[in-house]
This record gives C-alpha cells, sequence and structure tokens, in this order.
C-alpha cells in the first residue's frame, strides 16, 4: 500500500514538474517574443499638417514586434510623397491615417485664396480639384509672363451654382489618388459646368504679387493645366 502510494506521488510530482517546465518555457518565449523588434518609419522631427513628406524627413527605428501595428509604415519609400493630414510627432511611428496622396488643403505658409472673376483672362477648361496649375500674367503694356516659377495646387474649381465641378459618377480626385490615368482623362472629358470661381492656395507673398499686379485691371491672369499631375499618376493603370 505504501509503496503504491509512493508511485503515485512520484508520479504526481513528475507530472507537476513537467508542467512547471513546460510553463517556463512558455513564459520564456513569450519573453524573446516581445524582445524581437521590427523598425517602423517615424519623422525626424516635428512635421506640421499639410506637409508633403520627402526622404530627409524620415527614418526607421526598432520597436517591439508585438506594438506593431498594420497602421504603420515599415518602409520610408511607401510614405515619401503622401501628405500630413495632422500634425506628426517626431519619432513617433507613422501611422497611414494620419496621411493622404493627394489633400487640397494649403501646406505651411500658403493659404486658399478664391481668385477674383476680374483678375481673370482664361482658364484651362480641363482643370479640376487637386490638379497643378502654371500662373501666367498677360499684360497690355508690358511683356507677358511667368508669375509664378513653381506650379500652384487648386483647390476648387467651382461653377456659378457654387458646385464643384467633376464627374459625379466618375471621380476626378478618386482617380488621381488611384494613380488611374485613363479614368482621370474620362473624367474631364464627361464632367459638366463652366468654370465660375476658382481657388488656388498661395503663399501670402504669392497672393500679393498676383493682386498687385492685377488690381489695377492692366494685366490679367492665364491659368494652365501642368502636366505634372497626370505625372503624379505614373504609377496608376496603363493599357
Amino acid at each position: 500500500m505504501n509503496r503504491k502510494r509512493q508511485l503515485t506521488i512520484s508520479l504526481s510530482a513528475a507530472v507537476l514538474s513537467g508542467l512547471l517546465v513546460y510553463g517556463v518555457y512558455l513564459l520564456q518565449l513569450r519573453h524573446i517574443r516581445l524582445e524581437e523588434t521590427e523598425r517602423v518609419v517615424v519623422p525626424r522631427q516635428f512635421v506640421p499638417a499639410g506637409t508633403a513628406l520627402d526622404r530627409g524627413m524620415l527614418t526607421t527605428v526598432s520597436v517591439p514586434r508585438g506594438a506593431v501595428t498594420g497602421e504603420m509604415f515599415t518602409r520610408v519609400e511607401e510614405a515619401v510623397g503622401l501628405e500630413a493630414y495632422a500634425p506628426l510627432g517626431s519619432n513617433e511611428p507613422l501611422l497611414k491615417w494620419k496621411l493622404d496622396k493627394f489633400r487640397l488643403l494649403p501646406r505651411p505658409g500658403e493659404a486658399t485664396f478664391q481668385i477674383p472673376r476680374e483678375y481673370v483672362k482664361s482658364v484651362s477648361n480641363g482643370i479640376r480639384a487637386g490638379d497643378r496649375v502654371v500662373v501666367y500674367l498677360s499684360a497690355e503694356a508690358n511683356v507677358s509672363r511667368r508669375l509664378f516659377p513653381s506650379p500652384v495646387v487648386i483647390a476648387a474649381v467651382k461653377t456659378a451654382s457654387n458646385q464643384e465641378i467633376d464627374n459625379p459618377k466618375n471621380s476626378n480626385l478618386l482617380s488621381l489618388a488611384e494613380g488611374d490615368k485613363e479614368r482621370m482623362y474620362a473624367s474631364r472629358r464627361d464632367a459638366n459646368g463652366s468654370i465660375d470661381a476658382i481657388n488656388l492656395n498661395l503663399t501670402e507673398a504669392q497672393w500679393l504679387e498676383l493682386d498687385n499686379a492685377c488690381k489695377g485691371g492692366a494685366a490679367k491672369l492665364v491659368i494652365a493645366f501642368d502636366a505634372s499631375t497626370f505625372d503624379a499618376a505614373e504609377g496608376g493603370k496603363t493599357p
């Protein structure tokens, strides 16, 4: 009887010992997994909302693998060219919901200005919100010239009834964001409405230069579509 009891106790001790060893193994395995890291993309410094990200603004840091989510970027190339929808903290993991590809918000140092109709001589009919345009100054007394050295962004293009000009069945902005150049082109052909008001994202210096040039009535603006809008969709579908 004593021998049977001793055998039972020995077996129980062996089982408990095995369970203890297995429990320690699981704890060690969990600890090892928590110590494993993965590199995620972070801004090098604080980034204001509306800023377009370039490679020099970004780097990668190591974080515990268990803390990495699908909202984080793991490659710098994925974030280059996107614009900040919200302020980005220095060395904080970059989250996808805070970024967008084609924002209409003015960038830091810019504001959205509605251009007075009497300032405008002509506007390319095919321009839409989100496009980049080249602004020229057409003067009667002086030589016509390009007003700004770089293209500027269209914040809105509206009809006389204050409706955004676009094709509701085939949004130009959606096609632009998806990089589908064929749909972008089709949207421009099918959209209805005559351009009555145009809003541009400009710096204060650009607006003052534009206003001073046009307010006397001797010069007017020619706003032309810039092909870099389609270049931005270069990664889209091809025939």
